[in-house]
């Protein structure tokens, strides 16, 4: 009986080892899974959420977009015939680190590229000596600001960097902003309501983090509950309260296109 006993245990042990063997594959799988996700998310997309009306109505306060980063990585020697590298081009919607903040990310849409001569005439913006056809643009007022919507002009705000007073001193040539190498003229589609390029200079071409590709979820929250980096408590209850009646279910996955900047 003894005898029995230790054989069956001996041959009971091989088959205790193989039952572990299937836990540590699957965590080895999901510890692959995590890394690879947290490679995806760090280097080929990011998460970015829409906090301000300065985009509409392209982007709406509350998009949930995946942004693209490898778009407008620079690229290498065998990279450059694998993947869809691309220029940065007039109305492209990029997301950006803010000139004024690096840690703060933007979005807005390009409407000046190297070279480009730019003005704005009574809310029409102007490129290189053409009326530019922006069907994407909104206007909340018919109110004509002075410096606003005649730019570049006489500041009229306090609310103007200084990087946008030395693009005014230095880059500004026959009425009209002309964007240096290496920089870019941004503007929020809602323009009566964008804090942009007019306000804080050019966006340097480093500062550029890459373009959104899908809404892949979008919320009715104010902007006071995506303003912060965590999650805050209201919107914690708003979310538990609210969330199918509040989800803009039109809105998922859908994707983002960028318009071409045409003269009219």
């Amino acid at each position: 009986m003894i005898r029995n006993s230790t054989k069956n245990a001996a041959a009971d042990e091989p088959a205790s080892k193989k039952a572990v063997e299937p836990s540590r594959g699957i965590v080895a799988e999901w510890t692959v899974t995590i890394l690879l996700l947290l490679f995806g998310t760090t280097t080929l997309v990011q998460a970015f959420v829409i906090p301000t009306g300065s985009m509409e109505e392209s982007l709406l306060i509350g998009d949930h977009l995946l942004v693209d980063k490898l778009a407008y990585a620079p690229p290498g020697a065998i990279s450059q015939y694998l993947l869809p590298y691309q220029d940065v081009e007039r109305g492209d919607i990029v997301v950006f680190r803010y000139p004024i903040n690096l840690n703060e990310t933007f979005v807005k849409r390009i409407v000046g590229v190297p070279g480009d001569r730019l003005r704005v005439i009574d809310k029409q913006l102007w490129i290189n000596g053409e009326a530019v056809s922006e069907p994407y643009v909104v206007y909340k007022s018919d109110f004509i600001d002075s410096y606003r919507d005649n730019f570049p002009g006489p500041p009229n705000t306090m609310q103007i960097y200084e990087p946008a007073m030395r693009m005014l001193r230095e880059h500004v040539e026959d009425g009209e902003v002309v964007i240096p190498e290496g920089q870019y003229f941004a503007m929020g589609d809602n323009r009566d309501q964008s804090l942009d390029s007019r306000y804080w200079g050019f966006v340097p071409r480093g500062h550029i983090i890459g373009k959104p590709l899908i809404i892949y979820w979008s919320y009715d929250a104010p902007t006071s509950h995506l303003q912060d980096p965590g999650i805050s408590l209201d919107h914690l209850k708003d979310l538990a309260l609210n969330f199918v009646t509040k989800t803009r279910w039109t809105r998922t996955f859908k994707l983002i296109r960028a318009h071409d900047l045409e003269a009219r």
